[in-house]
């Protein structure tokens, strides 16, 4: 629909207009007289808001004369989302710190939820609203808006988008949250405070999993917004908890009441307990109304972003039904001094149509009409306003500034544009970003330049909140999980009960507070076809239902079932239980690989030992033997730590395992790489004028490296166990009949990053020592680094595409052979030569032998 709209649209807005003469002046052709707020200043930023719930549009004929548009159904929350705007920029306006010597101005119009006049708002803002527009031959100057904060909603969003992308005038949107706005090639200067739907989706997911919920039914609106959500969450609701949907219906837009009731009767017969939504506050308010009809109870409802808070459906009417409702919810932020600046806001001097938004507001709250009022309304006894009326003196939800949640992402919308102006303006002459390293003018500026600072802006808010923009233009994710609480008397609340969120590690992590959810049931919903079969039956599928939904028959004669652990004998006679498989301590794998690891280990001592005993010898004491004696200690962990991969994993050894790995291999690695680096040291400093260098490569010097490189990996393994630890896990989807334990390594990422770091090291080390490997001989020790850097490579390489291919118990095994062969390698080559000297050829171990060439 977005892409046949859009072509229209343009060629009535855009093309609308006229010139009266080839070189002299355009002419606005089409006006349309909309809901609008404006303030002026030296720049201007643009607003979109649902400021009424629908609209009544004229046929559209193309004449000259203006448009004019009925918006009907105000909602007071939607105003109070163009006055958080306001408030912002009088904020800015009031911060000497920010855009000094400028005055922000703003345009904020209505879209009323209907895509022609929230597109016809966007395209005011872009072109500009007078009736001639005198060019200049160069076609300088800034445009009408320097940044747009909006859409409400993601299609009309989309259409904007679509056009004003072309030009890069940036866009910050607080609630459109279609996956479909991430597209960098189509939408490059959008932006979003608010997260897409695959993390709202992925946040639903995660609910559902924790209460058990496999058996749901899906509504959506039939829009962008809609229909990409049913997309991705189909997709994704069987992999990643093993649910099914019992029907996916779109809700209608407009007045539609045989969908309306076709869809409720649907979900009065199904079976599914559990009725996620994605739609707008507009389709909750007429698909409620149904419901209260057909008097449909017993649902838990899931609600999403777009209707969570609503006040509108918090009414003694729908909360017998509502009740106990879970929701996905913007997060919630403080605003100092919001409330306060909506107490001053009077209609003075602001009811004319450049600013009609407040005269509507007024007419709403304290139910009056402003002169010249309706005829009808002054013949039914209807009040005149005065605009002295006192805001303190109704119960309105526009001054509830409790549960701040669009507004605080208007807020970071606006100061997002704020922080990259500012900086823009900040830009010094001679070291800007752009060519030549020039700065943008203000008088001269293109929105591309703007969209430029956008894309690096990073801030903290006063609530404290981090905001900044990815390469796609999406926010850091993060929702706060909501539930409706009917109180006694007929009050609802809605309160916070948990939060998910993706931690840095790009893991979703759900925090929920069971014991603070209200139900509106007895006990805890379940949703699910079919109930897991007793012992004594075994499942038979329904044919042409959902994998969900099956029969329990019982078990043949001699055959029976009681526990998932087990499995039927090959004569299919009984059940024995699943065979249990890991790299277990009695298994002639892992004896082989304890007996090495126990060997290498030894053998380590028995060097250790050796050059302690010799220590005083030249052998011994060539190129610190500090280094020799720690690179055999690590060594020795290396050896050991391969023994936390055998036996049935635990948690404590699934962190362990990668962690003590991790730090004993850069421990010896580093140890060598410093060790390299003193040969090249002391051959340089042998030449004439380079005994200074050597001052460089002291003990402390060595020890600090050392320590410092070791170090890097010790915080990469602390933050891979705190963000995504590790974890043990049985294994079924190898083999039906085993049961593989196995620890999941939680972020494949962080192991990435582990092996790297060694693999990093590894290769400077080999590099180092191969281009030292010519040295005269009294320096040949490089020769035997280059080596042994040689066999740990090889080694590793071959590792990866090994474990990568081994199942189960084998992968372990893989990673503990990798491991010990590269340990046994370095070992080797780097001590076996002194050892053979040592013990014998006690002759050559002299200072004269040593030194000679």
């Amino acid at each position: 629909l977005v892409h046949c709209l859009v072509p229209f649209l343009c060629s009535l807005l855009w093309f609308s207009s006229y010139s009266s003469s080839i070189h002299s002046s355009c002419k606005l052709g089409r006006q349309f007289h909309l809901n609008a707020l404006h303030m002026p200043g030296d720049v201007i930023l643009g607003g979109l808001f649902e400021v009424h719930f629908t609209s009544v549009f004229p046929e559209l004929i193309f004449t000259s004369e203006p448009t004019k548009i009925s918006c009907q159904g105000f909602d007071p929350s939607g105003f109070r989302h163009a006055m958080t705007m306001a408030f912002a920029i009088y904020e800015v306006n009031e911060n000497p710190n920010l855009l000094p010597n400028l005055t922000l101005g703003y345009s904020l119009y209505d879209n009323c939820a209907t895509l022609v006049i929230g597109f016809s708002a966007a395209m005011s803002l872009f072109n500009g609203q007078d009736e001639e527009f005198m060019p200049e031959e160069n076609c300088s100057g800034r445009p009408p808006v320097l940044g747009i904060v909006g859409d409400s909603f993601s299609t009309f969003t989309i259409a904007t988008s679509d056009v004003i992308s072309l030009f890069r005038l940036p866009i910050v949107s607080y609630y459109a949250t279609c996956l479909c706005l991430s597209d960098r090639k189509r939408f490059p200067s959008f932006f979003r405070t608010i997260p897409s739907d695959a993390f709202q989706v992925h946040a639903m997911l995660q609910i559902l999993k924790r209460f058990g919920w496999t058996w749901v039914g899906l509504l959506v609106s039939d829009d962008d917004y809609g229909h990409y959500v049913a997309q991705s969450f189909q997709s994704e609701l069987h992999y990643s908890i093993g649910g099914c949907l019992a029907y996916l219906e779109t809700l209608p837009w407009g007045d539609n009441p045989v969908e309306l009731r076709r869809i409720v009767g649907l979900m009065k017969k199904s079976t599914a307990r559990v009725v996620i939504v994605f739609a707008h506050q507009i389709h909750m308010i007429q698909l409620m109304e149904e419901v209260v009809n057909q008097n449909v109870t017993g649902l838990q409802w899931m609600a999403s972003e777009a209707w969570t808070s609503a006040n509108v459906l918090q009414t003694p009417r729908f909360m017998p039904y509502l009740g106990g409702t879970l929701g996905i919810a913007i997060r919630r932020g403080e605003i100092p001094g919001l409330r306060d600046f909506l107490l001053r806001i009077r209609p003075h001097d602001k009811i004319d149509d450049e600013n009609s938004m407040v005269k509507q507001f007024w007419e709403h709250t304290f139910q009056c009409r402003f002169a010249p009022p309706p005829v009808e309304w002054m013949e039914a006894g209807g009040a005149l306003c005065s605009g002295e009326e006192d805001l303190q003196t109704v119960e309105t939800t526009f001054l509830d500034v409790s549960n701040l949640r669009p507004e605080y992402n208007i807020y970071k919308a606006v100061y997002a544009l704020v922080y990259a102006l500012d900086q823009m303006l900040r830009c010094e002459p001679g070291r800007g970003p752009f060519s030549e390293h020039s700065c943008a003018s203000l008088q001269q500026l293109e929105p591309w330049q703007l969209m430029h600072y956008l894309e690096k802006v990073n801030f903290t808010t006063s609530f404290g909140d981090e905001v900044s923009f990815d390469k796609n233009g999406d926010a850091l994710p993060i929702y706060d999980v909501m539930n409706w609480v009917w109180l006694p008397g007929g009050k609802t609340e809605v309160q916070n009960v948990g939060v998910v969120k993706k931690t840095p590690m790009k893991a979703e992590e759900l925090m929920i507070n069971e014991d603070k959810i209200f139900w509106n049931f007895d006990t805890v919903p379940r949703s699910v076809c079919s109930e897991s079969c007793p012992p004594g039956t075994r499942i038979v599928r329904r044919k042409g239902q959902p994998l969900c939904c099956f029969d329990c028959v019982p078990c043949s004669e001699g055959k029976i079932t009681n526990q998932t652990d087990f499995w039927s004998s090959k004569q299919n006679d009984h059940c024995v239980p699943k065979e249990i498989e890991f790299l277990s301590y009695d298994d002639p794998l892992g004896i082989c690989l304890t007996t090495a690891s126990l060997l290498g280990t030894f053998i380590c001592s028995i060097v250790f030992a050796i050059f302690i005993y010799h220590r005083s010898t030249p052998v011994v004491r060539a190129n610190n033997s500090e280094l020799s004696y720690l690179i055999l200690v690590s060594l020795k962990l290396c050896f050991l730590c391969s023994l936390l991969f055998i036996g049935q994993p635990q948690l404590w050894t699934c962190q362990l395992r990668h962690a003590v790995f991790g730090i004993s291999f850069v421990l010896c690695v580093s140890c060598i790489l410093v060790k390299t680096m003193v040969v090249l040291a002391v051959f340089r400093s042998s030449k004439p004028g380079g005994g200074s260098k050597l001052k460089w490569f002291g003990s402390v010097q060595q020890r600090g490296t050392v320590l410092a490189l070791t170090c890097v990996q010790a915080v990469v393994c602390t933050v891979w166990i705190i963000s995504a630890s590790p974890t043990p896990h049985a294994n079924t989807r190898y083999h039906n009949d085993k049961i593989i334990y196995e620890c999941v390594v939680g972020s494949t990422i962080g192991f990435a990053v582990l092996l790297g770091y060694i693999s990093l090291l590894a290769i400077i080390s080999f590099l180092l020592a191969f281009l030292a490997r010519n040295l005269p001989d009294n320096f040949n020790e490089a020769k035997f680094i280059t080596f042994s850097m040689l066999i740990f490579c090889a080694v590793w390489v071959a590792f990866v595409p090994a474990y990568v291919n081994s199942p189960g118990k084998y992968a372990d095994a893989v990673e503990v052979f990798a491991i010990l062969a590269s340990s046994f390698g370095l070992l080797v080559a780097l001590f076996g030569p002194k050892c053979y000297i040592i013990l014998l050829k006690p002759e050559k171990n002299t200072r004269k032998a040593i030194m000679a060439t």
